[in-house]
């Protein structure tokens, strides 16, 4: 099981996330040189699926 520092990255990236924050400014938050190390610690939430999908939606029918 990960750290208590680990769970807090992996909290705050999603986080962040959720709020509408661009994945590279993550990245420059966490101070991490890879996005791909970024994109490990954010976790997509239901919410977040949802709203891009509506987004989407929007985007092509309305």
């Amino acid at each position: 099981m990960p750290g208590a520092r680990t769970r807090a990255r992996h909290t705050a990236a999603t986080l962040l996330l959720a709020q509408g924050v661009d994945v590279r400014t993550v990245q420059q938050i966490l101070g991490h040189s890879s996005l791909s190390r970024t994109q490990w610690y954010a976790h997509v939430t239901r919410q977040m699926s949802r709203d891009a999908a509506a987004r989407m939606d929007a985007a092509l029918w309305r």
